[in-house]
């Protein structure tokens, strides 16, 4: 059995119903408890939840110095290629776009290192478009091998690719993967991906299965806030964690819940999420799972990242270019999206310092597996 049989007995209009059904009382109930389930999942979620911020703040943020401590994870995105060959509506990368393809050669990303590192991170994360023949296991068997000397975690943002192929890439030094399912509605879903093979709804769908088969130690799922009605897209993410937490228990995980950015081509967002609401979100994941990771990108601005970070989030990105060759030659063209968060790296550092956090470069599980 794989999340794909179980998905398919959820009723989405059902779900959002009940989701705007929640009280007052719900809500009340869920706080009030110390073990919650999807219903109370439902209820710090709803529009019933908003009055309770304030509340879901403060135990969020207590649950959160119980098991991660003052510290923050930094990391940040390497971006090696921008081909792609599928045609998404609200990537900069979509092959309908008429822009400059760029993929990074050994020589190139060794260049990219060495502008990483003098920022001081050892977790990097690599993205790519999805671009099977030229950016596809051919080549991250040339270029993982290299990027690994350089950094003690490495996660990757690329195409969904089979089980075997994971647990090869294992041996050459990946240790976790994140694969986003952009919105868990499937027509909606197919209005955004017209060309590509990123149009199978349900073979990405059943990629956090593969990765936790092959032993991936930890695995970032979400949903791209904007596609869709995000408290009921919220609610599958959390549906999808519950079931591979139960599943596949060696594994780790991790949330992320990007809002829609501008970039080339972009689509506009079709529900639109305020940060007040991303609050009640970030807050609502961590009391529902006091122990999945939480990240936060450069999409948001500084000042909400700063006042946030404390309520649940466990990691940051910093510094962060999002197109091919960014760190060492700051001229070059096209970004996936556009970043909001413009610090350096030791701006972040010390903004996050400053409100009493550690700042950890290196990702904890490696830190203290020994």
């Amino acid at each position: 059995m794989s999340f794909i049989e179980h998905f398919k007995k959820l009723d989405w209009d059902n779900i959002k119903l009940s989701i705007y059904s929640k009280t007052a009382e719900d809500v009340e109930r869920a706080l009030g408890k110390n073990k919650l389930d999807l219903e109370d999942f439902k209820a710090l979620i709803s529009p019933a939840a908003e009055s309770y911020i304030e509340q879901m703040a403060q135990q969020s943020y207590a649950l959160t110095r119980q098991r991660f401590g003052h510290t923050m994870g930094f990391y940040i995105p390497l971006y090696l290629s921008n081909l792609c060959a599928n045609s998404c509506s609200y990537c900069g990368f979509s092959m309908d776009n008429r822009i400059k393809r760029k993929t990074l050669n050994l020589s190139e990303i060794s260049s990219e290192i060495r502008a990483i590192k003098a920022m001081k991170f050892d977790s990097v994360l690599l993205v790519t478009g999805e671009h099977e023949t030229k950016v596809g296991m051919k080549y991250f068997r040339q270029t993982l091998p290299l990027i690994k000397q350089s950094f003690n975690y490495l996660a990757m943002e690329v195409q969904p690719l089979e089980q075997h192929q994971y647990a090869e890439l294992k041996t050459l030094g990946l240790d976790a993967v994140m694969v986003y399912q952009e919105t868990y509605h499937p027509s909606t879903y197919a209005q955004h991906h017209l060309r590509g093979n990123k149009q199978d709804f349900y073979y990405r769908l059943d990629t956090p299965d593969r990765l936790a088969k092959a032993g991936i130690d930890k695995i970032g799922i979400g949903a791209l806030i904007g596609l869709e009605e995000w408290r009921t897209d919220c609610f599958f993410t959390a549906t999808h964690l519950q079931y591979l937490e139960k599943q596949y228990w060696q594994s780790r995980y991790s949330i992320s819940f990007p809002r829609l950015r501008p970039c080339e081509g972009g689509v506009q967002p079709k529900s639109v999420m305020t940060d007040k609401q991303l609050v009640q979100l970030i807050c609502a994941y961590r009391l529902f799972n006091p122990q999945v990771e939480l990240s936060l990108s450069t999409r948001e601005s500084p000042q909400f990242r700063d006042n946030v970070l404390a309520l649940g989030v466990t990691s940051i990105s910093a510094a962060s270019k999002t197109q091919p060759g960014g760190y060492a030659n700051a001229d070059v063209e096209l970004e996936q999206f556009a970043i909001s968060d413009e610090r350096s790296a030791q701006q972040v550092e010390a903004a996050v310092k400053s409100r009493g956090f550690e700042a950890v470069w290196t990702d904890w599980h490696s830190a203290y597996s020994g």
